[in-house]
């Protein structure tokens, strides 16, 4: 699962054939308001977890609290066998990409709601050092799909499905955090132009849900890992009656955490969340996502002490986002309830001559 196959696709016009519009701007314009690049209806996702989903990769951190910055998003781009696999992320002089065609919603539990199109830096953290699966999950649906995509992430740190997110149907008290997760996607939804002043008020569709979550719960071994695929199971139901989306897609994306290989509890929970999808009832519009083999050595990641965030490490958390992208891409694929797309556009070109003709170089990663 280590391997990536990148194509190099040729699209050959002549000269005077019609431009290609990039999904990206180059950077954010503060004087600009934010425009709406893709088509209407919005799709809509919504990213739900716990401080995995919130995002801890690092992206440009160094020096002792950083082990050097080893395993940083900056230090994995420089490897040239990895180049290509992260090269949409950089612009040509060397940025952080802004992609204008997918926009983001998030509400930190201790701040102000962060709105705009795709970038680093939707996470609990100030600035834009940090990332977590949104990013490229948030490229591959936007390489998918020529309509507006709207990822609204609510994910808050240390908190359990047996517990916190616990849904109606488990019975007991609701999880407070069930509520608010449900709260801030109708937030969301209803300040869409607010938060978004670019949109054309064309309408959105609720297109998906990734869950990522399950740390805390593998910390409760004897109540809480027991009853995970039962609560899993309730949370699919309860969500898309909540939100009045019976067939809504959902991904399950696996826990990551410090190993590769688990054990005990953890290799139980893991189970749990792959029996929760594999249910009969969900055929066709459940899939797990594995993510184990994505996790990297202490050693080589920014905090090798923070085996619960995946010790920070940048080429994880981009691995792992890609696999929710291509996992709910594959159930998009799948579905024939939802209008098919039109082909995905490229997300980048170069441009070069060939005897007097005009080469241009899709640089995106087979999707």
């Amino acid at each position: 699962m280590r391997k990536h196959v990148v194509q190099l696709i040729l699209f050959v016009v002549v000269a005077l054939a019609a431009p290609v519009h990039p999904a990206f701007a180059q950077q954010a314009d503060p004087n600009n308001p934010l425009k709406q690049t893709g088509k209407s209806p919005v799709k809509v996702f919504i990213l739900a977890g716990q401080s995995n989903m919130e995002g801890q990769g690092v992206a440009d951190l160094d020096g002792p609290d950083y082990n050097g910055g080893k395993g940083t998003l900056n230090y994995v781009m420089k490897d040239p066998a990895k180049t290509r696999l992260f090269k949409h992320l950089k612009d040509d002089k060397g940025q952080w990409t802004v992609r204008d065609d997918v926009w983001l919603w998030y509400k930190p539990e201790d701040g102000p709601v962060k709105s705009g199109p795709l970038t680093l830096g939707f996470t609990p953290y100030g600035g834009k050092h940090h990332f977590g699966p949104e990013l490229q999950f948030g490229h591959v649906m936007g390489n998918y799909f020529t309509n507006q995509v709207l990822l609204i992430k609510t994910a808050w740190g240390g908190r359990s499905l047996y517990k916190d997110f616990r849904p109606p149907s488990s019975g007991g008290q609701v999880g407070p955090y069930y509520t608010k997760m449900i709260a801030e996607v109708r937030e969301a939804l209803a300040n869409l132009k607010n938060d978004f002043p670019g949109y054309d008020s064309g309408g959105y569709e609720l297109a998906g849900f990734v869950w990522y979550q399950g740390w805390n719960d593998g910390c409760d071994p004897k109540n809480a890992v027991p009853e995970y695929e039962t609560n899993l199971v309730n949370l699919i139901r309860d969500v898309r009656k909540e939100l009045n989306v019976p067939g809504l897609l959902i991904v399950i994306g696996e826990l990551t955490g410090p190993w590769v290989q688990a054990e005990g509890a953890w290799a139980a929970l893991r189970q749990a969340q792959a029996g929760a999808a594999a249910r009969p009832e969900f055929k066709g519009k459940v899939r797990f996502v594995e993510t184990h083999n994505f996790v990297r050595k202490p050693e080589d990641s920014p905090c090798p002490g923070h085996g619960h965030h995946e010790f920070a490490n940048a080429e994880t958390y981009f691995l792992v986002g890609n696999a929710l992208g291509q996992g709910m891409k594959k159930l998009l694929q799948e579905d024939h309830t939802l209008p098919t797309p039109d082909p995905a556009k490229p997300a980048s070109h170069a441009v070069g001559c060939i005897e007097g003709w005009t080469v241009r170089i899709d640089d995106r990663p087979i999707q």
